[in-house]
């Protein structure tokens, strides 16, 4: 197969499937999973495991990703590792072939899983070219192609990769939001399990066999009440949010400020997503800005931390690769967060853009950076119950470095 360096390469022999980049590079591989054609970003993920929760993960939203790890679908596919209903990544590039899944939680092939998801994959691509080229020209937009004929009219792919606009200034949330508010019902995912039930509030009585640490924290308390603003949210952080010990109701993304307070939150969660945090701001800052006024207590997560950013007063801008794996090692460099500053976490990231830390205002406090380019990955706001990560704590990156996030936003409401 060509490599990524290649432009306008000839097509090989059984070539099915086709990377077009906007700048004329023509990418060649195997095409696997759904049929057809998608326009979008092509960024890169380094993570080893995850793939399905990848691909499932409404931040990537108009993104085709290429895994750098090379075996990806070799595990399967399972109901248990979706995180969410809506769409989430167009496409994937990988390495290898994929193969025959063997592993017990399996319940599928990736490829088919592909198909009925209507994602497009392409194999047999030189991954690691192809992420140097992103890391060192940008991430591009592209079309992909798959075509078991093999036939492409790609002057036409070229044309719509040409055309597509790019992220900045992309509203997406507004297409990955629920369209109607939802109170949460989900536990968090133990082997051989599955997921839990939510636990009840004491007066509705308990569950037989459930483990409700929630009750153990809070006594005869109900459980803190967090309404969660959903501008493409991964189920997982309503899971850690539960068992922190809240209940959540879940909110699309163009909520009002009077339903938010018709709800009578304790406090607010402010979700991930795709898209320009400042296209998606035009709606959900006012309504933040109007919570931060009245002191109610917020939590913001990747787009809702961008967003959080933005109410008080900061810019977010476009990143030249952005961020996104399992393996990002970020510092604490203040906050109280009842850890010893300086402590290093492995996170989990997924974002191409990001707060300037350059435009915080004096009464926002950086709390923490990336190690690997010094980029904002935290903030709270000085006099306000307010702080945000642009990192996923509930991705178990560590595994579980990131968890007390969690512990610390739901110990504010009680």
């Amino acid at each position: 197969m060509a490599d990524a360096a290649s432009s306008h390469a000839p097509q090989p022999l059984g070539a099915t499937g086709v990377l077009v980049l906007a700048d004329g590079s023509v990418i060649w591989g195997r095409g696997f999973g759904a049929i057809g054609e998608a326009v979008g970003e092509v960024c890169f993920n380094t993570a080893m495991t995850g793939y399905q929760e990848a691909m499932t993960d409404p931040s990537y939203a108009a993104q085709i990703v290429t895994f750098t790890f090379p075996h990806i679908g070799n595990v399967g596919v399972n109901d248990e590792d979706i995180e969410s209903k809506v769409d989430g990544a167009l496409g994937c590039v990988v390495r290898e072939d994929v193969t025959l899944a063997s592993n017990f939680r399996s319940r599928g092939e990736f490829g088919d899983w592909l198909t009925a998801k209507g994602k497009i994959g392409l194999a047999g691509v030189d991954t690691r070219a192809l992420t140097r080229r992103i890391r060192m020209a940008g991430a591009p937009n592209a079309v992909i192609a798959h075509a078991p004929d093999g036939k492409f009219d790609i002057p036409e792919l070229l044309s719509k990769a040409r055309g597509w606009p790019g992220l900045e200034g992309m509203d997406l949330a507004r297409l990955v939001t629920r369209s109607a508010e939802e109170e949460w019902k989900g536990g968090v995912w133990s082997l051989g399990k599955g997921y839990a039930r939510s636990p009840r509030d004491p007066g509705e009585g308990k569950q037989p066999g459930l483990i409700d640490r929630a009750l153990r924290r809070t006594g005869d308390k109900p459980r803190p009440h967090v309404v969660a603003m959903d501008f493409g949210a991964k189920d997982n952080i309503f899971r850690n949010l539960v068992k922190a010990g809240a209940r959540v109701t879940v909110v699309p993304a163009e909520v009002s400020l009077e339903k938010v307070l018709d709800l009578k939150p304790d406090g607010v969660f402010l979700s991930n997503g795709p898209g320009d945090p400042a296209a998606t701001g035009k709606y959900a800052v006012p309504v933040i800005k109007a919570l931060l006024e009245r002191d109610v207590p917020i939590f913001g997560i990747c787009l809702g931390h961008q967003m959080l950013a933005l109410a008080a007063g900061a810019n977010t801008s476009k990143m030249h690769q952005g961020h996104r794996g399992a393996n990002h090692p970020v510092q604490c460099v203040g906050g109280d967060w009842g850890t010893s500053e300086g402590l290093v976490e492995i996170t989990s990231m997924n974002h191409g853009f990001a707060v300037d830390n350059a435009t915080l205002p004096p009464e926002v406090e950086e709390t923490h950076v990336s190690l690997f380019d010094g980029s904002n990955c935290g903030i709270s706001i000085k006099g306000k119950r307010a702080f945000g990560v642009q990192y996923h704590p509930e991705a178990s990156p560590g595994p579980q470095d990131s968890y007390y996030l969690f512990e610390k936003f739901v110990g504010m409401l009680t």
